[in-house]
């Protein structure tokens, strides 16, 4: 089992055990999160192969196993299913546990910081890939929903964003080389700012964003769309 393998199988395997706790019973959920997950998962690996294929980044081969999908190793593919699975479960298991928690001025902040930051990073850097399509995105995303939109649920998206911030270094951080000699994951420096939360790039952070948000937004939505339908049943 490659170093890559053993992170996919840690991230899933507590999300997915829990998935059938008699609170949340996350498993009744699966018919509105997985089509989300592969949906917009399906999206930003052809995002990944891109830039895989252009060099924007990379992987290191000791740590990776031999089966590949494209240019990518099958793990990075798997990262785009277990990630997001991982994190529409702790919104799920937020909105149970805490239902009545405030996050007006949180989440105004959080939306102001997405969106100028994203904006800024992107405008004053045309010419590397990673920084303004991730930074870009995410304020795009931010100013359409939180700001004309008004989706209500983008609170309890902030709310998991947040949260899941910990186990989001703990896995970034080991696929960019926090505990390995080189990175799982290396990236090319003329396509990043070169800022990091300890070895991660600042970008993945608007990546994830990116990633996470229309996920959270269609589970929402068709979620909705079967309870109006059952009522209506």
């Amino acid at each position: 089992m490659s170093l890559y393998g053993w992170v996919i199988i840690g991230t899933i395997a507590g999300p997915f055990f829990l998935s059938f706790d008699k609170k949340v019973h996350f498993y009744t959920h699966w018919k509105t999160a997985l089509p989300a997950i592969f949906c917009i998962g399906l999206l930003f690996i052809a995002w990944d192969e891109y830039f895989t294929q252009h060099s924007v980044w990379g992987f290191t081969d000791q740590y990776i196993g031999s089966v590949k999908i494209g240019h990518l190793p099958l793990e990075e593919v798997l990262f785009f299913l277990v990630v997001p699975y991982a994190c529409v479960f702790v919104y799920e298991v937020l909105i149970a546990y805490f239902p009545k928690v405030n996050l007006i001025r949180i989440t105004q902040a959080f939306a102001f910081a997405i969106t100028l930051s994203g904006l800024v990073f992107s405008l004053f850097n045309l010419e590397k890939w990673y920084t303004l399509s991730a930074s870009s995105i995410a304020a795009l995303l931010t100013i359409g929903l939180f700001y004309i939109r008004k989706v209500t649920w983008y609170a309890s998206f902030v709310f998991t964003f947040l949260v899941c911030i910990i186990p989001f270094l703990l896995v970034n951080g080991i696929l960019t080389g926090s505990v390995t000699d080189f990175p799982v994951v290396w990236y090319n420096s003329d396509h990043i700012l070169g800022a990091r939360i300890l070895t991660i790039p600042l970008e993945d952070l608007y990546f994830n964003y990116c990633m996470l948000l229309p996920i959270i937004g269609i589970h929402t939505w068709l979620k909705n769309r079967n309870g109006r339908s059952t009522k209506t049943d």
